[in-house]
């Protein structure tokens, strides 16, 4: 740099937390998860609740990456059986993402308290499933986390439909994916064996889901 010039550095932009709360009443923590907090939001202006993940810088790499991951990710999609993204922001301590709220309860619960699903009900999850997967697919996007607890029932409604959540795992087929990612039981063996993976990995995982089912 030649002599008496300056170096300004570029200042990212960031959201004030009035930014957050001007425009969302942020309710009590819900649960916490592996990487994020997950709260109630409710719209100033027009009462609609969704849902608010916060991802805490502080916890680390891996959060921050995965919170950045999911934003990526969902401001991409766009389909029925996927659960949309409403809104973003970024503080210097958090990301803040907000998106429809699901009020049906999760798969897993269901059969917790239900104790089973009969053939007709298992098709229509795992065909709205399938339906949420070609379409990721088409854009190259292996989830690697599809689990029970993932699919959720959007409304109470008896014929709810089902919508996929919690994309902070997901990752664009571009090249050789080899770190293992996901939860134990819904592993393809590719994965386990630290080998080259794809989207394939998600279809074994539609498997188990069918077989619990």
């Amino acid at each position: 740099m030649p002599f008496g010039c300056i170096g300004l550095r570029d200042e990212k932009n960031y959201n004030s937390l009035s930014d957050i709360t001007d425009k969302y009443e942020i309710g009590q923590l819900l649960r916490a998860k592996e990487f994020c907090e997950i709260c109630v939001a409710r719209e100033r202006q027009t009462d609609r609740l969704y849902i608010c993940k916060k991802f805490l810088k502080k916890d680390g790499r891996k959060v921050r990456r995965a919170a950045k991951n999911e934003i990526f990710i969902l401001k991409m999609v766009n389909h029925p059986n996927i659960l949309q993204l409403i809104d973003t922001f970024e503080t210097r301590k958090e990301f803040y993402i907000i998106q429809e709220l699901a009020t049906g309860g999760d798969v897993f619960d269901w059969i917790l308290d239900q104790g089973y699903y009969t053939e007709k009900d298992a098709s229509n999850v795992v065909r709205q499933v399938l339906e949420a997967l070609a379409y990721l697919h088409n854009l190259h996007i292996v989830h690697r986390n599809l689990k029970l607890e993932n699919l959720m029932y959007y409304n109470q409604n008896n014929r709810s439909k089902v919508v996929l959540r919690d994309f902070y795992l997901s990752r664009f087929e571009n090249g050789a994916i080899t770190d293992p990612c996901g939860t134990p039981e819904y592993l393809a063996p590719e994965v386990v064996a630290r080998q080259r993976y794809g989207r394939p990995v998600d279809c074994w995982a539609v498997g188990v889901i069918m077989f619990i089912l």
